[in-house]
């Protein structure tokens, strides 16, 4: 038996602060029928896609997304931490909209961690005790993290065994109980707890298995596999702008940790940019405009999150933190999105640099609060809304796609013009 197939995995990867409409890419791979499963594997329910399939847009937070395609295996893997309440009603929810969900079409790893309700209750006591508030989603994602490195985390196969359910509660309770009640909380009520949690179980159990096995059997058969990321590089809990960052690792290596898949196997990495750059919460921006650009930007690309609903702050592109992106996840393709928001304006300006400390510099420092961005002016007042193919662009349109490119040094292969799956045109490689 040969076991060099390599190359049969891609992979799907936010570039920015998140939001860069990865959801799309994923479902538009998805439903060309060239995927045989899709893998969500890091994150939690604070990363939120929205899917659009015709005139009906789907709200999905732990979902993968390509859940839209019956004909894929979606799989939830064990480095995504699990509310099952919001995970059921997700999935109750795509079942009235007559979206099939079945063992057929959805697995997720028994060894997924589970966010526990004094998780969340955790958040925000930690978010309320920081002198510089991070702007969590407060889901309980951070303590759930936490508590997988503790090595007391509860995973979906605890949620099927009651009695090791309740275990597993009472021994977590003995530390968060000293802390719940010194800032005035009640105590864990642990058989209420695994009460409702086993139910939750009980309610998932058809979908919980071993995904690992599944996944390795999809890789050493040749199948096409593609790993959906989840936030983005500069939410990377190492890489990111540290503390302002999500609790793991939304760049490619971290895909690949969370799904249990080696680099041998990876084919194309495609990150997902926008035209411009939005942030959620709190952190360094450097190009983010406080004035009515920056509201129109917001307005014109319906900038409000999927998971909170928050007004996203908006600026101009920033071409440093994308360059800085492209050897951490292996980029070999890039996707635009965003470009029919950003052709609305007369002058686009483009970030290539800051003034740091009193130098100029072209990379991403640590402390990223401290730069100025440098700017390159383009021409907009383009239009691409409708068209099919990038040769009916028009010269200004081109030179803006082409000046990423020149820039990062990685070709875009795709350029969103509209929220739709068919709003994608695809650039062929010259």
């Amino acid at each position: 038996m040969s076991l060099l197939i390599g190359g049969n995995t891609d992979m799907i990867n936010g570039l920015q602060w998140g939001d860069e409409g990865k959801g799309k890419i994923v479902d538009l791979f998805a439903s060309a029928n060239e995927y045989q499963m899709s893998i969500r594997a890091t994150g939690g329910n604070n990363a939120g896609h929205t899917l659009v399939s015709g005139e009906k847009k789907h709200a999905v937070h732990l979902l993968p997304s390509s859940i839209l395609n019956p004909k894929v295996m979606s799989v939830i893997a064990h480095g995504v931490v699990i509310d099952p309440s919001v995970l059921i009603g997700e999935i109750v929810k795509m079942q009235q909209e007559g979206i099939s969900i079945t063992f057929n079409n959805l697995r997720i790893s028994n060894r997924a961690h589970v966010i526990m309700p004094w998780q969340k209750i955790l958040d925000g006591i930690l978010e309320q005790s920081k002198t510089n508030k991070i702007g969590t989603t407060g889901r309980g994602i951070g303590p759930c993290f936490s508590e997988k490195d503790q090595r007391t985390g509860i995973r979906m196969i605890d949620l099927l065994n009651k009695k090791v359910l309740l275990k597993k509660i009472k021994e977590c309770a003995k530390i968060t109980d000293i802390i719940l009640v010194n800032f005035g909380f009640k105590k864990i009520n642990a058989k209420q707890v695994a009460e409702e949690y086993f139910k939750y179980g009980e309610t998932l159990e058809s979908f919980i298995c071993d995904t690992g096995v599944i996944i390795n059997k999809a890789i050493l058969e040749g199948q096409k596999v593609i790993i959906e990321g989840a936030q983005a590089m500069q939410l990377d809990l190492d890489l990111g702008t540290y503390p302002f960052v999500t609790s793991s690792n939304p760049t490619s290596p971290g895909g690949l940790v969370g799904s249990g898949i080696g680099p041998r196997f990876v084919g194309q990495v495609v990150g997902i940019m926008k035209a411009y750059t939005s942030r959620v919460g709190e952190g360094p921006f450097p190009t983010w405009l406080k004035n009515e650009i920056g509201d129109r930007i917001r307005e014109l690309g319906h900038e409000y999150g999927t998971t909170t609903g928050r007004p996203r702050k908006c600026g101009w592109l920033d071409l440093v933190i994308i360059k800085q992106a492209v050897v951490p996840n292996g980029l070999t393709s890039l996707c635009v999105n965003h470009m029919d928001t950003i052709g609305n304006f007369k002058k686009i300006k483009v970030c290539i640099g800051y003034k740091y400390r009193g130098q100029i510099i072209d990379y991403v420092p640590i402390d990223l609060e401290n730069c100025k961005p440098i700017y390159k002016t383009f021409n907009g007042n383009f239009d691409v809304k409708g068209k099919k193919k990038y040769s009916e662009f028009c010269n200004n349109a081109k030179e803006y796609i082409e000046f990423i490119e020149s820039f990062t040094g990685v070709p875009v292969q795709f350029i969103g013009i509209g929220p739709d799956q068919k709003d994608i045109v695809i650039k062929e490689a010259c």
